[in-house]
């Protein structure tokens, strides 16, 4: 199976284009500082990248299977076509080439809606290289400014290097301040969830001790006023009730429309498939019957 690879090329121009402007602003009075990375290199080495590409993957042998799927049943129509032309009314015979048709502008579309230039497969390529645009751009960003670097060159994509000393290669560099950046990241995250889980227990334990001093407070009051509520907190509650109540129904309309539309649905289809069936059964009579009268015509000629 083919892979559709994410867009290494582009992003690579989109990132080299950027990493000449991340450090020029004292060069003239200097000699100016090069380091160069290999962004193919990079990326093969992210491991976001890697799954964004199987993702990508993924989907691509997806679409590709509703299309295939959809070519072989408008091969099978046209075929069947081919094979019944001969004994089709021209009512049947325009109708069997009007549903060709619709099928054939429905793989357009889907292949439109999933290749073409703002199709499903751009928009995801775009949502997954970005964040791994951003993280080596950051990682480099980060390092020129560190070491004082005026330029930053991808051996991996135009100018042409002819020749290119190692020891000014920071691609391990940048893969190394990816990882600390994810690692610091990760660490954070961490924090900020134990964070919240001792507030969401402290809460819980609050709400505990408060409830039990409820409890208390309600034994030693007078029985008659135990869920006692005001004129107006039952009209808001019953309010909410009736409001939930019109929304359960509301819902339950809706599924009753969707099954009823689906079911008549299901109806004109097979009433149109009996009639075509007794379309071509009257045909298949109707020549069988010509044909019958032709051999008795030969019969009497012959007799005569």
């Amino acid at each position: 199976m083919a892979r559709f690879f994410l867009n290494t090329n582009q992003m690579k121009k989109s990132l080299s284009s950027v990493l000449f402007l991340i450090v020029i602003s004292v060069t003239a009075q200097r000699s100016q500082r090069f380091a160069y990375i290999d962004m193919q290199y990079i990326l093969e080495n992210v491991p976001e990248y890697l799954t964004a590409q199987n993702t990508l993957d993924d989907k691509v042998a997806a679409w590709t299977a509703d299309l295939n799927k959809l070519k072989s049943h408008i091969e099978t129509l046209k075929l069947d076509l081919a094979n019944e032309k001969e004994i089709l009314t021209e009512e049947l015979l325009e109708e069997k080439e009007d549903e060709i048709t619709l099928k054939e502008e429905e793989l357009n579309r889907l292949e439109s809606l999933y290749f073409g230039p703002n199709g499903d497969m751009f928009l995801l390529r775009k949502q997954l290289v970005k964040p791994i645009q951003d993280q080596v751009y950051n990682a480099i960003q980060e390092i020129a400014t560190k070491n004082k670097y005026d330029f930053v060159l991808d051996k991996s994509s135009e100018p042409v290097m002819l020749f290119s000393n190692k020891k000014y290669d920071i691609s391990e560099l940048v893969l190394n301040t990816i990882a600390r950046d994810k690692k610091i990241k990760e660490r954070k995250e961490k924090r900020e969830e134990f964070k919240n889980k001792r507030v969401s227990l402290s809460k819980s334990q609050k709400s505990n001790t408060i409830g039990e001093n409820k409890g208390s407070q309600t034994k030693n009051e007078d029985p008659k006023n135990e869920k006692l509520l005001s004129k107006e907190q039952k009209d808001t509650l019953a309010k909410k009730e009736e409001q939930q109540v019109k929304k359960e129904e509301e819902k339950n309309n809706k599924k009753k429309q969707i099954e009823e539309a689906r079911k008549k649905r299901l109806a004109d289809l097979k009433a149109k498939r009996d009639l075509l069936r007794k379309k071509k059964q009257k045909a298949r009579e109707k020549k069988k019957q010509e044909k019958k009268e032709e051999d008795n015509e030969e019969n009497k000629d012959k007799n005569n």
